[in-house]
């Protein structure tokens, strides 16, 4: 295997196959891959187009270089891909709170911010939550208190290789989804939404391979999740199989809220917003929050009777 043999499937957009993939993978995580190698293979595959199969086998290399970290019980990821260039209030990462707070178990895995102000890890920290644990340190927080987080360079610290190729790209790259697909504690449930409507499939389809169930979604207004200003389109993944369906939160009665009025800035104002959610404050942050959290209990419950 050599890279010139790559390069080449890439420029004449042949699918790689599972060795391939892990073969390159293997090379930029543990820092053999030259930054133009790396550069070149990022953009090779996003022009080609990623295939279901060539994520699965991404996501398999990362685990094999990962952090072990055991959670045997069912729990469930709220995540999002980022990316949607909205720079709203950390929906998800405040969900996930709610969605323990409901009775599910979560894992939550996050990092800081790429293209927003304030990632999950971020707003954790603004919050006074401490971040950098081990697995055996999430896992007690899950075992004692029924959820933990999941600081990604913690757990996947080869990552690191990756990133100079990817800051000097400035693009979104495969690397942007393979986070909400590679929980180190592989919870069996989740709830993820992609900023790209080509990834809602591709989403699905990993999710699937990888015996998961919950839901892939986006808004109709582009949005990483849940939406309030109009419909989301929906993938659900549940016994073997993917629906796709489109909710409306407005046909339960839910009122619609626009993209502004979740706009987001820094940890420490996403802070503050969501420590208004938690104090019972109404509007469209609390709207938002709970709807998304509404998915995510339902993904850890099984529970596909929405009313989508």
């Amino acid at each position: 295997m050599n890279w010139e043999l790559v390069f080449t499937a890439l420029a004449e957009k042949k699918d790689l196959s599972p060795e391939q993939i892990k073969w390159c993978m293997n090379q930029i995580l543990i820092g053999a891959a030259s930054l133009d190698q790396t550069k070149h293979f990022l953009l090779g595959l996003k022009d080609k187009g990623e295939t279901p199969s060539e994520v699965i086998a991404l996501v398999d290399q990362m685990y094999a270089l990962a952090a072990p970290i055991n959670i045997p019980d069912r729990a469930v990821d709220t995540v999002g891909t980022g990316g949607d260039g909205a720079n709203t209030i950390n929906i998800s990462t405040t969900a996930a709170i709610i969605t323990n707070a409901a009775g599910a178990r979560v894992v939550k895995h996050g990092n800081r911010a790429a293209s927003s102000k304030s990632g999950s890890a971020d707003l954790l920290e603004a919050l006074g939550v401490r971040i950098d644990l081990t697995g055996a340190e999430v896992e007690k927080t899950v075992s004692k208190i029924g959820i933990g987080f999941c600081f990604a360079p913690m757990f996947h610290s080869s990552m690191k290789h990756a990133a100079p190729a990817r800051k000097e790209l400035g693009v979104p790259t495969i690397f942007n989804i393979l986070g909400p697909l590679s929980n180190p504690a592989k919870p069996k449930a989740a709830a993820i939404g992609v900023a790209r409507k080509e990834l809602l499939p591709l989403v699905s389809e990993v999710l699937l391979n990888q015996g998961k169930e919950g839901f892939v979604f986006r808004g109709d207004d582009g949005l990483d999740e849940v939406s309030l200003s109009g419909p989301t389109t929906v993938y659900q993944i549940h016994d073997g199989n993917i629906n796709v369906e489109t909710f409306d939160p407005a046909e339960i009665g839910i009122a619609r809220s626009e993209i502004h009025e979740l706009l987001g800035g820094d940890a420490e104002f996403n802070a503050s917003i969501t420590a208004k959610i938690f104090a019972g404050e109404s509007g469209a942050p609390r709207d938002a929050v709970t709807l998304n959290a509404a998915f995510a209990i339902a993904a850890f419950k099984a529970d596909f009777h929405l009313p989508l």
